[in-house]
């Protein structure tokens, strides 16, 4: 347990699982106190309870970021229970198909862009005037390579992700002078989702490492987790509207996305 995050109120999205869970643990072990956010109430409640077992405190906010009411009510939470929010980080997610431009579906679409930059902006909207009363905030915002490298079959996604930045910079240039910070982080981690993938796939997950400076995915908690409370904390005073790559490296020459799929 550190104390670079005392006295610190965070909300997390996404955070029963995955990147979003080792945030929400890592910040909570640094004295912040954490509003977990997840669409799966299972998920959610047992991150959160971690948190507290293990000596920190969090309290779990079932809310799907999909529908403005549900990206609000985490920032809401927090306020009421903490008076405040110090830092709010928009992590979560919620899939997509692997398929080709010209198949997605009018719905994919939608629901990409609704959890992605919407789900963000709702969020960001509901932190920022108790951000700017308090003087100031943090805001981690979560991009990905694959709309940086345009990743095949993942268009909705790409598209979502590349959003979010772009809301990220204009709102460092337009919050800037309320000490308001905003940015993103790109990560390449081991989640749930990406050990079903590498099980599924274990030649190209092994090949994807390979072209890696750093050989391997990050850990969610220890690596993303530490770049997040960077970014949290009053070490990145002078920092706003950048994108970080946690990727070990990958971004520098791009990694291969092929995957084998059909022409239609």
């Amino acid at each position: 347990m550190g104390n670079r995050l005392e006295g610190k109120a965070a909300v997390v999205t996404g955070a029963g699982l995955g990147i979003g869970r080792g945030l929400a643990r890592r910040f909570a072990s640094e004295g912040a106190k954490v509003v977990v956010n997840d669409f799966n109430a299972d998920a959610g409640e047992k991150a959160a309870q971690e948190i507290n077992d293990s000596g920190g405190e969090a309290i779990f906010c079932h809310a799907d970021v999909a529908i403005r009411s549900g990206a609000e009510a985490s920032v809401e939470l927090c306020v009421q229970e903490w008076g405040k929010i110090d830092v709010l980080v928009n992590n979560a997610w919620g899939g997509g198909r692997v398929s080709r431009v010209e198949v997605k579906a009018d719905e994919g679409m939608q629901h990409a862009f609704a959890v992605g930059p919407l789900a963000a902006w709702w969020a960001m909207c509901a932190a920022f005037p108790h951000m700017k009363a308090a003087g100031g905030g943090s805001i981690v915002n979560f991009g990905s390579l694959n709309g940086v490298n345009a990743h095949m079959f993942t268009v909705e996604y790409n598209m979502a992700k590349e959003s979010i930045r772009a809301l990220s910079r204009t709102a460092a240039v337009e919050w800037g002078p309320y000490n308001i910070r905003c940015n993103i982080i790109c990560p390449a981690a081991a989640t749930e989702s990406y050990e079903a993938f590498r099980s599924a796939n274990p030649e190209l997950a092994e090949e994807l490492n390979k072209q890696k400076p750093i050989p391997r995915m990050g850990d969610p908690e220890a690596d993303i987790g530490g770049a997040a409370l960077f970014l949290a904390t009053e070490d990145s005073a002078y920092i706003t509207g950048n994108t970080l790559f946690v990727d070990g490296g990958g971004h520098i020459n791009g990694v291969q996305w092929r995957p084998a799929l059909p022409d239609s």
